[in-house]
């Protein structure tokens, strides 16, 4: 299976596809799991995945489901000397949802040889990049099948459609994370969810002071405009 040399870019891994994605930082990222170990978020972007799960019977399923799977991808050293690649799945929709794919040159030399792939492990991250944004820009003609076992074990095809075959271009192994990493993942995203809440409600009651300084039977209007929680919240249980 030979890999197209077109999805081989020379742009630096730091550029993240050519500036296609962009990696906000915060003031809780000093406490992201992830970056345990040395690591460092090159990627981190919503990508379509079609789902499958495989029956005990060792059959996958024919037609998946297709979800928004967050896709981070780390890597341990200097972008000239990359030691290891490590990639993690997540879903907004399943917090107990995380997968993992770590290669060092030795396990991408086995993938190489196997794939036949016709690139180097210092392209591979930015190779997973491209491969991804293909998938956003291009759904259609560029898939992500993500097949998962009973026992934890997954693969990431990435596939594309030549309109008179599908052609594979990269499988991906993965594995579904330990209940204490998940733990961990899971406490992480609470409380940088918790902690932007808490920067949007300082803004909005700067907001409120200034509208109410400036024009108050504006602040007034908005007021009764816009329901209060306690409002909203009788409203969705009726």
């Amino acid at each position: 299976m030979a890999m197209s040399s077109s999805l081989v870019g020379s742009s630096r891994l730091v550029d993240v596809g050519g500036g296609d994605s962009h990696v906000p930082m915060s003031t809780t990222d000093n406490l992201d799991p992830s970056l345990a170990g040395g690591f460092r978020v090159i990627y981190d972007r919503e990508t379509p995945f079609e789902l499958r799960i495989q029956g005990a019977d060792n059959t996958p399923q024919q037609i998946g489901t297709l979800e928004a799977i967050k896709v981070k991808i780390l890597v341990m050293g200097i972008d000239t000397d990359i030691h290891v690649v490590r990639v993690e799945l997540s879903t907004e929709s399943d917090l107990f949802f995380l997968y993992t794919h770590t290669c060092d040159l030795e396990g991408f030399q086995a993938m190489q040889q196997q794939q036949k792939l016709m690139v180097d492990f210092t392209d591979y991250a930015n190779v997973l990049i491209r491969m991804l944004n293909n998938c956003i820009k291009e759904p259609h003609n560029h898939l992500a099948v993500y097949l998962m076992q009973a026992d934890g074990r997954a693969r990431l095809d990435f596939i594309q459609n030549m309109e008179y075959k599908f052609i594979e271009l990269l499988s991906v192994d993965f594995i579904r994370a330990c209940e204490d990493s998940i733990r961990q993942h899971i406490s992480f995203r609470y409380t940088s969810m918790k902690s932007r809440l808490q920067v949007l409600q300082t803004r909005l009651h700067e907001v409120n002071s200034i509208v109410k300084t400036k024009n108050p039977s504006l602040l007034l209007q908005l007021q009764k405009s816009i329901p209060s929680p306690s409002s909203r919240a009788r409203f969705l249980t009726h």
